[in-house]
């Protein structure tokens, strides 16, 4: 059994208790009127924490992907609200993560400062920024041609799923198959170790923050086309959902272990508790707690797995 499969096994274990439960007591919940918008809005996190997984196994952390998915948002919904074309404009968000995602890595790899400070500082940076540009209003009165990528509503939300699910399955394979996966897994398990046999540590954790930008600039083209307008406070809380679904899906605190298929089972996982809970009808003041239990067991379970660890 590989790896990736063997992280993934205990959220595959909950989700499937949760799935059961909730075809046994509202089998309503599986119904395609549930399932098709269910998997469209989680679309985008899942593309996000793909990325962050990528760069939390690289021993960093970017706790400003939610700022970064407004502003790319907003500046997809200019842009399209100016005549610009999707196949421009898309693109252009994608662009404007990355460099976004530049600069945290620019300050983070480059001056070697700490990856959570930066990123705390960029987070208020974006929010503030986006706060005074826009006051609060709306990015109104998108085309029509931009709604669900022009296919309309049923069509479009299993066309945003199977954009996420093809990012993360591109993901997974470059993590698994490529030299450039094999180096994010060897500069978060020792950097000292993995520099001395010529992996760039530097510019593998730019490259991670570079990435995780872009996928984020997609994840927010992805949830712009779900719209008519986009907030600008879009994207507010975003960063805990995907480090959260990282942790569960066996992506370790400490780097240098992580894996696209569990983190892809988390993220289902933490979107589901919302709608599961209205159909068991619990009141939703449990979500956040049951999200927390489930983050606790995840990053205890992964430090008594961690091999070389000293026991106590």
């Amino acid at each position: 059994m590989s790896t990736d499969l063997r992280r993934a096994r205990p959220v595959a274990l909950v989700l499937g208790v949760l799935a059961v439960i909730l075809a046994v007591t509202a089998p309503g919940f599986f119904s395609r009127a549930q399932l098709a918008p269910f998997l469209a809005g989680t679309a985008p996190v899942l593309v996000v924490a793909c990325g962050m997984a990528v760069l939390m196994v690289t021993r960093e952390v970017d706790v400003s992907v939610g700022s970064q998915f407004a502003l790319c948002s907003v500046l997809l919904g200019l842009l399209l609200g100016e005549g610009c074309p999707p196949a421009l404009g898309i693109p252009a968000a994608v662009a404007a993560g990355a460099l976004l995602g530049a600069v945290n890595g620019a300050l983070a790899a480059g001056l070697r400062l700490p990856g959570l400070v930066v990123t705390l500082g960029t987070l208020a940076i974006g929010r503030e920024a986006l706060r005074w540009a826009r006051e609060g209003r709306f990015v109104q009165d998108l085309p029509p041609s931009v709604q669900w990528l022009g296919l309309g509503q049923s069509l479009g939300q299993w066309a945003l799923a199977l954009a996420a699910l093809a990012v993360a399955t591109a993901v997974s394979l470059g993590l698994q198959g490529l030299m450039a996966g094999r180096w994010v897994h060897a500069a978060g398990s020792d950097p000292a170790a993995a520099a001395t046999v010529g992996v760039p540590v530097r510019r593998v954790t730019f490259g991670a923050f570079t990435l995780l930008g872009a996928l984020t600039g997609l994840a927010a083209a992805l949830n712009v086309a779900r719209f008519t307008d986009v907030d600008p406070k879009t994207g507010a809380g975003l960063e805990m959902q995907v480090i959260a679904a990282a942790l569960i899906g066996g992506v370790s605190i400490e780097g240098g272990r992580g894996g696209i298929l569990g983190v892809s089972l988390g993220v289902l996982l933490l979107a589901a508790l919302s709608p599961a809970l209205v159909f068991l009808g619990i009141p939703p003041e449990w979500e956040r707690v049951l999200q927390g239990a489930i983050v606790l067991a995840s990053v205890a379970g992964g430090t008594r797995r961690a091999p070389g660890r000293p026991t106590p």
